[in-house]
């Protein structure tokens, strides 16, 4: 995987791109970065989950776990569905996923 290169020679259309690029992943990481929505995120890993399976899983209220699916919702990481009077949360995308493999990688996995 290549990093990002700033170059002095870039065009100013190439730099505003990295801007953009920059503003969309500063959301998605301030998105993450509260220890609630990555526990969500952790638990959506694995599959749809109503929001009373996540109230569960998470032993945290309702409201407190409604609070945090509504940011994760707003900055397109999950995306809900209604069954009669219940809820139910996935992830959007593959985004989640390979970040949480990451953040697994660098803070969960046990070290040799």
């Amino acid at each position: 995987m290549a990093l990002p290169v700033i170059d002095p020679g870039m065009t100013e259309a190439e730099l505003d791109r990295i801007v953009d690029k920059a503003e969309t992943a500063s959301a998605f990481l301030k998105a993450i970065s509260h220890e609630g929505r990555l526990m969500i995120l952790c638990h959506l890993v694995t599959g749809e989950k109503s929001v009373t399976e996540l109230e569960e899983l998470l032993s945290a209220r309702q409201a407190a776990v409604s609070q945090q699916l509504s940011r994760l919702r707003l900055e397109g990481l999950v995306v809900p569905r209604r069954d009669g009077k219940t809820i139910y949360y996935r992830l959007a995308d593959d985004r989640p996923r390979k970040m949480l493999e990451t953040v697994y990688d660098l803070f969960c996995r046990d070290e040799p």
